[in-house]
């Protein structure tokens, strides 16, 4: 599974024949935090002609989920265009929104076409991409005396200790990519158990 993911919103703005598209590129985890996005645009850009959207959800060579839509624009003449860039450039795990005032001028289903690409492509130009890792969350459960240890591995890792609970043994709760659950189980052989969730 190897595709990038948009490290943080971004912004791209084209004119074309006096019409004004407007992108946006927001991470999502899911269709819910997509929708939530195009909501957003909706209520700050409420007097646009068009809100066109595609989004990815997961590998996008092997797509998961993803959505499109045209708002209103001649069928597949805008949507479709913007998923087919992150597509064609393997982004995952987001949603790339055009918000369109229309200029006067009509540009014609290929216009229509190149335009909103040309909008997700100048979007994806302003992009800092990460190379995807599935994280894993686990436990350890260690002693008192090696939970210094235990840290030390986890952070080795680049893993994330996200909750420590104490009883008779310590528990820490940890995220870490899920290439490493080997590794951090064979480094605290002697100091501790690791349990996957």
């Amino acid at each position: 599974m190897s595709y990038q993911t948009l490290k943080r919103t971004v912004t791209a703005r084209l004119e074309i024949k006096k019409s004004e598209f407007i992108a946006y590129a927001y991470p999502v985890a899911s269709r819910e935090d997509a929708m939530f996005h195009v909501e957003q645009l909706r209520d700050k850009y409420p007097d646009a002609r068009h809100h066109c959207w595609a989004y990815i959800i997961g590998d996008p060579n092997n797509t998961t989920s993803a959505g499109f839509d045209d708002d209103g624009e001649p069928n597949g003449t805008a949507g479709r265009p913007i998923l087919n860039v992150l597509q064609h450039k393997s982004i995952g795990n987001v949603i790339i929104i055009v918000v369109r005032y229309f200029g006067g001028i009509k540009l014609g289903a290929g216009g229509l076409t190149r335009a909103y690409a040309g909008s997700a492509q100048a979007a994806v130009d302003q992009m800092t991409l990460n190379a995807y890792v599935p994280m894993a969350k686990v436990q350890i459960v260690a002693e008192f005396a090696t939970e210094a240890q235990c840290r030390y591995v986890v952070d080795s890792l680049s893993g994330r200790i996200d909750d420590v609970a104490y009883s008779k043994q310590v528990t820490l709760t940890v995220t870490l990519a899920e290439a490493d659950i080997n590794s951090l189980k064979e480094r605290l052989a002697m100091n501790g158990r690791v349990l996957e969730k």
